[in-house]
């Protein structure tokens, strides 16, 4: 974490210059990035052979791998909420499998106080889509954190860094988590895979408290995503927990 860290007041730049799109990328970025990652991602390719024949956790260039490949997703919600609705909303901003990699990323994203109402921001494991439906997803549930108006860019960037930095040490239940903004609050989620482990469950829910510096008596609501399948919703219904 300690490397990560260093480089957070980079995550806090402003977004001046240029006309962006609904992703928070200016013209011709997003292009840009996913022509690289694709590029990246070439096994055919010499270069990227000899690349990923090296020692693990060691970058030619310089980088550091994750121990897990992540991808920035974001949603405008608008109309029903239906399966195909949501599918059809959501857009893949692009994936990274280094420190480097998600600094590019991130430095180029909106802040979420300058998002507009009714848009959520995902980061979610490589290969895991931010869905209910998922298969890494549809046994699990999520823990939802309420926020203020105006808190949601500082604790989103909290939690983006503690989750790269793999700081929850609960194995692989971590799927993925979510940045909501809505018009009277922002909510922030950590999605898990197994509902019915408790221990995991709580190890998340300790956790969160101590990565965001949360007051000991912070509400916190938890919902299995058979539920909100169900009742069609992602925050309504939910076990409070303190």
């Amino acid at each position: 974490m300690e490397e990560i860290k260093q480089e957070s007041s980079m995550g806090r730049r402003g977004s001046s210059g240029g006309r962006r799109d609904d992703v928070g990328f200016s013209d011709g970025e997003l292009e840009k990035f996913d022509e690289a990652l694709e590029a990246a991602s070439d096994s055919s390719k010499p270069d990227v052979q000899k690349k990923w024949s090296i020692p693990a956790g060691v970058d030619p260039e310089g980088g550091h791998f994750l121990s897990s490949g992540y991808t920035f997703w974001f949603v405008r919600r608008s109309g029903a909420r239906s399966q195909e609705n949501y599918a059809n909303a959501i857009k893949r901003i692009g994936g990274f499998r280094s420190i480097e990699g998600f600094w590019k990323y991130y430095n180029h994203l909106v802040r979420p106080h300058d998002l507009p109402n009714t848009s959520d921001y995902h980061l979610f494991k490589e290969g895991i889509k931010p869905m209910w439906e998922d298969d890494a997803n549809k046994r699990g549930g999520k823990w939802i954190i309420r926020l203020k108006k105006g808190l949601a860019t500082k604790y989103w960037e909290d939690l983006l860094l503690a989750i790269v930095g793999e700081q929850f040490q609960v194995g692989d239940e971590i799927c993925g988590i979510v940045c909501s903004i809505r018009f009277n609050e922002d909510i922030l989620s950590v999605w898990n895979k197994s509902a019915d482990n408790k221990q995991a469950r709580l190890k998340i829910h300790e956790t969160l408290k101590t990565v965001l510096n949360l007051p000991p008596n912070t509400p916190m609501e938890y919902k299995c995503h058979d539920d909100s399948i169900r009742d069609n919703s992602s925050f309504r219904n939910t076990d409070i927990y303190r």
